[in-house]
């Protein structure tokens, strides 16, 4: 790649989130209480109690993954963190098939997030009222739009509201946390492991997938740092490490209170251990899981949003997507994304024959999740094998403790992809591989028809300076491939 000066930024993001923004994103986008209430349910069904011990599997790939996105900020910020990394690494083609399986991880995301949104909000609100279908969508539909309102004032005010909606969960966990124990002895139940179900352990890992990403939307927000070599990265350590600790923290003891046959399947597992936790005051649970899934609503729309802008400046996707409102924030791609979310979630609602199709779809994220983080991690131990060397003396130098974490971290997450191709289609639905291996195929088309696409564009990563416009401090070059 020959780099080309361009003098002015291209529809600049705006240099505005301090450390404690990118930390507060890193940690809130995790959502610990709605990934248990979304996810425990189905783990607990397949894994029984290995489903803890699935959960330490794949969170240690997840550890090291934070690491190596640290390393890649330092050389390369970007809004398109992982896909603008393969390509600078692995090159142009690499870079077209990471975004395609970056916009399936993320897209298949929002969808299962906005629908227990609404019913969770239907449950507090009227507890006693067995919600229609257009009682689904109007609430599917308000937290469509809720979302839109931080997303579309910018990075600062979203990185703000999601401190607040941090600061109830944080809260919450340590009260649950403290209730749980102070109620051990008089409502725990006895946990026998038996013999563990591998295929069950495997599904289990995918789906574990979904509740430890999240910490990586300060890769996404680097343009927008004021510190854009020196921050990105450190909040996704720290939120990968809280990530487990919450897990680590609440899953012994919610098996341990709960009989695993309640817990089995249930939509909302954390409504059930709370009916044994507070029996006359089980809906409190409600506000703190609702808060979470908020949160994580936005901020997973937040992820695939600056990566469809880094896709549209350079032509990837539709250009649209690269532009820019008056207070630098993509608006179109916002729109876009949110807007076919929930339209998604509108034809699951409405269409049983579609319903059915959508949710077999959904249900691969994990899987995507999981391909995205094996990318970047082939794309880490590239780097540091090939072609790292310093940023302060362009001298080569390697970190074999980061090369041996990157190799590890890429074997791990694909063996529990071939796992999911096994063990998938029993647990999920016989046909899941056929979808997987459709969408995959789809890439590799995607990939050939993107021949457009032949320019990178790479941020300089300069600190924001008080004197200059936030939007306009860091410069990007185009590099022509």
């Amino acid at each position: 790649m020959v780099p080309k000066a361009q003098d002015k930024v291209p529809n600049a993001l705006k240099q505005n989130l301090k450390m404690a923004d990118l930390v507060a994103l890193s940690v809130s986008s995790v959502g610990p209480l709605f990934s248990i209430a979304a996810t425990g349910g189905v783990m607990a069904a397949n894994a029984g109690l290995w489903t803890i011990p699935s959960i330490g599997l794949i969170a240690i790939p997840f550890i090291l993954a934070s690491f190596i996105f640290r390393l890649l900020n330092k050389h390369f910020p970007h809004a398109g963190a992982s896909y603008h990394w393969s390509g600078r690494v692995l090159g142009i083609r690499a870079s077209r098939f990471q975004a395609w399986i970056l916009i399936l991880a993320y897209f298949t995301s929002i969808p299962p997030i906005i629908i227990p949104a609404a019913n969770y909000t239907l449950n507090l609100v009227f507890p006693a009222y067995h919600p229609s279908t257009l009682a689904e969508i109007i609430a599917a539909m308000f937290w469509s739009g809720f979302a839109l309102i931080p997303l579309l004032r910018g990075s600062r005010p979203t990185a703000k509201l999601t401190q607040i909606f941090l600061a109830v969960e944080l809260l919450s966990v340590a009260a649950v946390a403290v209730v749980a124990i102070l109620r051990w002895q008089a409502i725990s139940v006895p946990m026998h492991f038996g013999k563990p179900p591998i295929g069950g352990m495997v599904i289990t890992a995918v789906v574990a997938a979904t509740i430890l990403d999240g910490w990586e939307i300060d890769s996404y927000a680097s343009e927008e740092s004021v510190n854009p070599k020196g921050d990105p990265g450190i909040g996704g350590i720290i939120g990968a490490l809280m990530a487990l600790g919450f897990y680590a923290l609440v899953y012994p003891l919610m098996f341990g209170e709960t009989p695993l046959a309640l817990l089995s399947g249930a939509p909302n597992p954390m409504s059930v251990w709370a009916q044994r936790l507070l029996p006359h005051a089980s809906f409190l649970m409600l506000i703190p899981v609702l808060a979470s899934t908020a949160g994580g609503l936005w901020l997973t729309s937040f992820i695939l949003i600056r990566a469809l802008h880094a896709m549209g400046r350079e032509g990837l996707v539709f250009r649209a997507f690269g532009k820019v409102n008056s207070r630098g924030v993509p608006g179109i791609a916002t729109i876009a994304t949110l807007g076919a979310a929930f339209a998604v979630t509108i034809l699951q609602a409405l269409f049983s024959s579609l319903s059915s199709f959508f949710g077999l779809v959904l249900s691969t994220a994990g899987f995507f999740l999981v391909a995205e983080f094996f990318l970047d991690s082939v794309t880490a131990s590239v780097f540091l094998f090939r072609m790292h060397t310093s940023r302060v003396d362009g001298a080569s130098h390697r970190h074999r403790v980061l090369l041996a974490g990157s190799v590890i971290s890429a074997v791990t997450f694909l063996m529990f992809m071939i796992g999911f191709f096994i063990f998938g289609p029993k647990a999920i639905g016989s046909s899941v591989d056929y979808v997987v291996g459709i969408l995959i195929a789809i890439g590799f088309a995607f990939v050939f028809f993107a021949k457009r696409h032949t320019l990178i564009y790479v941020f300089h990563g300069n600190a924001a300076v008080p004197q200059i416009d936030a939007g306009l401090a860091g410069s990007v070059d185009a590099a022509e491939v």
